[in-house]
Parts: C-alpha cells; sequence; structure tokens
C-alpha cells in the first residue's frame, strides 16, 4: 500500500503523459500542462539543433524553480522531454500545439513568465520578419517613387524629342536629333556618339568614280585670240570668266580632273562652272566638289532656318513654289550661330553679336556677295547692306593660307566627328576678279580645305560648316519647266536630297538667282 500513496501525488503527471495522443480534458491543474507542452514545444527543439542560441534550454528550469516546489515533479517534467525528443522529433510539436489554446484561457498559467525569456528565440525569430517586411515596404516604395520619377523623364524627353522630329524644317533624323541634343546642353554627348561612330579614311586607294561622266559641259577659253571673235557673237557682248584647269593635288590628273565644266547658264552665257579633284596625296580615293559662280549673272540672298536662327527676319525659309523661277543655285551656311563665333544680321534683325575680324559673308541689296573680315575696309552695316553671315576666322587671306589654319583644328575650326580632322567640310571664298567660289567634300581637313580654295584662286575664303549631315550644294536645271527647276546634287554622297530646300530647312543657307 506504501506504493499506491507514493504514486498518489504523481497522478496528474501521468495522465498528462498518456493523454498526449488521446486525452486532452485532464487540464485540470493549470501547472503541469503547459510546463510540458513548453518543453514539447519545436521551438525549444530548433533552439537544441541550433548552435547559435544555447542558453534557451536551460531558461526554462531556471524559471520553473521559484514556481514548482516539488522536487519529483521536476524530475517527471525533465524525464519525458527527453524520450519524446529522441522518439518522436517531429510529433510533440503537432501534439503539443492544441493544449495551447486552452492555456491562455485559464487564469493561473504559470507559462507567461516562461515565455518571455524567449525573445531570442522565437519572438526573436517572428520579429525578424517584421523587421524584413517593414524594409522591403520601404524599398518598394522607393522603387516606385524612382519609376514614377524616370516614367516623368521618359514622357517629357520622349514629348520633347517628338516635337524635335516633327517641327517643320526638314532634315535626317540623326541630324534633328543631334539639334535636339545641342539645343538641350547635350553636345558633348553628340560629339561623344559621333567620335563612336567615327569611321577614319582610309589611305590611299582609287577613285571608284570616272570624273569624265558627272555632266557638264568643257568650253574653250575665250582668253585667246583666236577665240575673241567667236565669244563675242556667241554671247552677245559678255565675254564669260572661265576659270582656267587647277590640275590634281593629288599628283597627276585624272581624265577631266580639275577641268571646269560648264553646269548652269543665264540667258545662254555660262555662270556656274564645276569641276572634281582628288584632295590629297594620301586620300587618292576621296574627291571634292568646286563650283565658281559669276556675279555678272547672278544674286546672291541670305535665307533664315526655323530654328538656326529663326523666324522673325523677314524672308522665306524656303524656296516655295511660285518663287523658284530664275533659281541657279543653293548651299549651306555655316556653324549654329551660337557656335559660329560671330552673328548673323538680316532685314535689321540681329541673333548674336556682329564680331569685328570675324570671317563674313556680306550681303547687298544689288545681289552681290562679298567675303572678309568684318569691320574692315567696306565691310561695314550701311544702307546696301541687307544680311550678314559670321563664322570663324579667315582661312585664305591676301591668296595665301594663314599658320594658324592647321594649329588646334579642334578649337579653332569647329567640333568635328570625335575631334577628327578628315571629315565632311564647306567652305566659300571670292576671287580678283569677283567669282564666288564654293568647295566641300568628304576627307577634308581644315588646311586641305584651304588649299582647294586658294587652287580654285581664292583672295580671300572662310569655312563654312562641318560634318556631313549639313553638307550641300545643290544647282538647278530647267529641263523645260523654268517655273520649277530640277535640283541637282554637285556630289552625289552628299547625305541631302536634292530639293532640301523646296521644303522649310532648319538651318540657315544661302540661295542663288539669276539676274
Amino acid at each position: 500500500m506504501a506504493r499506491p500513496e507514493a504514486a498518489a501525488p504523481s497522478e496528474p503527471s501521468e495522465p498528462s503523459v498518456q493523454s498526449e495522443p488521446s486525452e486532452p480534458p485532464p487540464q485540470s491543474e493549470p501547472s503541469e500542462p503547459p510546463q510540458q507542452s513548453e518543453l514539447l514545444e519545436p521551438p525549444q527543439q530548433s533552439e537544441l539543433l541550433e548552435p547559435s542560441e544555447p542558453s534557451e534550454p536551460s531558461a526554462p528550469p531556471e524559471q520553473s524553480e521559484p514556481l514548482q516546489p516539488s522536487a519529483p515533479e521536476q524530475s517527471e517534467q525533465s524525464e519525458p522531454p527527453e524520450q519524446s525528443e529522441l522518439l518522436e522529433p517531429s510529433a510533440p510539436p503537432e501534439q503539443s500545439e492544441p493544449p495551447q489554446p486552452s492555456a491562455p484561457s485559464e487564469p493561473p498559467q504559470p507559462s507567461a513568465p516562461s515565455e518571455p525569456p524567449q525573445p531570442s528565440g522565437r519572438a526573436g525569430r517572428a520579429g525578424r520578419p517584421r523587421h524584413r517586411s517593414v524594409r522591403q515596404r520601404r524599398r518598394q516604395i522607393v522603387l516606385r517613387v524612382l519609376l514614377a520619377l524616370v516614367t516623368t523623364f521618359v514622357l517629357i524627353v520622349g514629348w520633347s524629342v517628338d516635337q524635335a522630329m516633327t517641327a517643320p524644317g526638314g532634315g535626317t533624323f540623326s541630324e534633328r536629333i543631334a539639334e535636339w541634343a545641342r539645343n538641350h546642353d547635350l553636345g558633348a554627348l553628340v560629339t561623344f556618339g559621333e567620335w563612336l561612330t567615327y569611321d577614319p579614311p582610309r589611305l590611299g586607294g582609287k577613285l571608284n568614280t570616272n570624273l569624265n561622266k558627272l555632266g557638264g559641259t568643257v568650253l574653250l577659253s575665250c582668253h585667246k585670240d583666236k577665240h575673241q571673235a567667236r565669244c563675242k557673237k556667241h554671247y552677245h557682248g559678255i565675254r564669260p570668266i572661265i576659270p582656267a584647269n587647277i590640275g590634281s593635288p593629288a599628283g597627276k590628273p585624272l581624265p577631266g580632273e580639275g577641268v571646269w565644266k560648264v553646269a548652269v547658264s543665264v540667258k545662254g552665257v555660262p555662270a556656274v562652272f564645276k569641276t572634281y579633284v582628288r584632295e590629297s596625296k594620301t586620300l587618292t580615293s576621296y574627291y571634292a566638289g568646286i563650283v565658281s559662280m559669276d556675279q555678272r549673272l547672278l544674286k546672291f540672298y541670305l535665307r533664315p532656318g526655323t530654328e538656326d536662327p529663326g523666324y522673325g527676319f523677314g524672308a522665306p525659309m524656303d524656296i516655295a513654289p511660285g518663287h523658284r523661277r530664275g533659281l541657279v543655285a543653293t548651299f549651306n551656311s555655316g556653324f549654329r550661330i551660337a557656335s559660329a563665333e560671330g552673328g548673323f544680321y538680316l532685314n535689321g534683325h540681329h541673333d548674336g553679336t556682329l564680331i569685328k575680324g570675324a570671317a563674313s559673308e556680306v550681303y547687298y541689296r544689288d545681289g552681290r556677295l562679298a567675303i572678309g573680315r568684318w569691320g574692315y575696309g567696306p565691310l561695314h552695316l550701311g544702307p546696301d547692306v541687307v544680311g550678314v553671315r559670321q563664322n570663324l576666322k579667315l582661312i585664305v587671306m591676301n591668296g595665301k593660307v594663314p599658320a594658324s589654319v592647321n594649329q588646334d583644328v579642334e578649337s579653332n575650326w569647329g567640333a568635328t566627328l570625335g575631334g577628327a580632322y578628315y571629315v565632311w567640310r564647306s567652305g566659300i571664298g571670292i576671287t580678283k576678279d569677283g567669282r564666288i567660289i564654293f568647295v566641300y567634300g568628304p576627307a577634308l581637313d581644315a588646311q586641305t580645305l584651304a588649299d582647294l580654295l586658294k587652287r580654285a584662286g581664292c583672295w580671300t575664303a572662310m569655312e563654312l560648316d562641318i560634318n556631313p549631315d549639313w553638307m550641300s550644294f545643290m544647282y538647278y536645271l530647267p529641263d523645260g519647266h523654268p517655273a520649277n527647276p530640277t535640283p541637282h546634287n554637285l556630289l552625289s554622297s552628299q547625305i541631302q536630297p536634292a530639293d532640301r530646300y523646296y521644303y522649310l530647312s532648319n538651318r540657315d543657307f544661302t540661295a542663288v538667282f539669276a539676274r
């Protein structure tokens, strides 16, 4: 009988151990089931397995000592967990969870003081996802804000680019993009892009073009005595100025190279001559186009562009239908005015400031064109001057090429494709007898351009625009329709179409009409 009496105080613990799989009712003694559930809970098993939190298994005994005065209960509590953990590592967590909902409903819960010491275990791990979720929400907010800013930026830029692409003024896609970028302080980016796409010219090689088949009529010179009577009779007293052949900078001329041919006549008199020459001895597969224009038969007019210099100058920005009769030629102007180191003047209105000493095209009311340094000699504003277009410095002065022409090409002669020397360039000059010379072509540096202008007879000359998108020289032939003459490119390799100036132009240009 002593054995049953000794077992009497342990009866509350036996039902709890045996009833784990099937008997949840013995919850009458609130102190013991929570202790077993605490010992059987999976966090304690994971804490025993995790080396990073060794203090949690010892925490429950420390707190259970003041709550549990009887030593036998501690021993009984310690033994069942060891067996359950060894025999059933996964079942206790599933079976210990059902008693937990009833534990918080009973007032004397002794498990309350045992749960707080687990912040580093269950509560700690439960808190980390909360911190993570807060950080994730913050990241999502930041990402949404950034996405909204990027979307807004893209929409604004897209709208701006679309306006540039659809604005009146014509031009190629690359030309319009470059203009838009420079208008938004992205000129350095444009230059960098041009540098990436720049393809330097190849050395040597042969022309893939027969210069004799580029059109035009060879005219015998009237300067020889035996042709005087014939010239006077044929041209009704007006003696055409036939330029002397200029040979070839590349050495021995090819058939037709450097030979002047009539491109356009005015009332039967040759007014525009053209020729083609290879540019140098090293770049023998490239050739330039050269034109000589007789001012006695022609008039020159400065025309503004829709973007540069813009509206408000009292002159058309194209050669519109109904205004093409007598049109002989058109050609590009200089740099953007903001980069030209000079100004623009037309019909009493200015864009920029006319700078003394700057290379200038000066347009007179009677259609004459003068070229020289502004502020010197007759080149001043007066009642006879209707237009002035300045661009950099002279590259031919008094029939000579200044030494400065071959120095600091990037800074003195414009932002070329990535700072390259050999690019498309154009220039204009005037001879002693008043003829206007225009030269342009690919693979030119400033020195070679100046040499070609001098070779063609220029006494004074200046550089105009550079890079392929801006180059253009067109001459016009009636072809039976004098009110709407057919345009022809002087160089077939130029990017601009022959009818470029039959539509609004975004850059200023020169139009040449018959007198």
